[in-house]
């Protein structure tokens, strides 16, 4: 997993003008079929891509806390809000809250997410692949392709497509 890894962030460093390039012109002209395409195209990946053999955004990023993740997960921790913030959370420079470190706290040794079915709304979603209106995420998503192996094959193999 580690030289895939490797792989995939030079290689997004490397296509990064040709990425830039793809999701300017996806915004300003997305297919009409785009929603069906990405939603094939996420479940082909995801049908071979194992999230336990890898976890790097869990390792290498921090998903952004809604106030419903916030309830939800001091609730199942049986915390107060206040105090789930503060052992867990920061506020970051867009006024979001956000880890207070990577990787995540939740994360255990063997990958697996210890609030699994608590987690965020953002680490459900992720790497948003299958989202609604996905030409409107480019910039995340070229974002994501330099970490998430899974992100990487979904974007080169829309690129084939589009």
């Amino acid at each position: 997993m580690e030289e895939k890894l490797r792989f995939i962030k030079e290689q997004s460093q490397n296509k990064s003008a040709e990425n830039k390039k793809f999701f300017r012109k996806l915004k300003q002209k997305p297919p009409k079929n785009l929603d069906s395409i990405m939603q094939d195209l996420h479940e082909e990946v995801f049908a071979y891509t194992d999230c336990l053999k890898c976890a790097n955004c869990c390792k290498t990023t921090g998903p952004l806390f809604t106030d419903k993740d916030i309830t939800r997960l001091s609730k199942h921790l049986r915390m107060k809000p206040t105090k789930f913030i503060s052992e867990y959370l920061r506020v970051d420079e867009e006024r979001d809250h956000v880890l207070q470190e990577v990787p995540c706290a939740f994360l255990g040794a063997d990958n697996y997410c210890s609030v699994y079915d608590h987690r965020p709304k953002a680490c459900r979603e992720y790497p948003h692949t299958d989202r609604h209106k996905f030409e409107q995420i480019g910039n995340l998503t070229k974002k994501n392709v330099g970490m998430c192996p899974a992100a990487y094959d979904v974007v080169e193999k829309l690129k084939r497509i589009v």
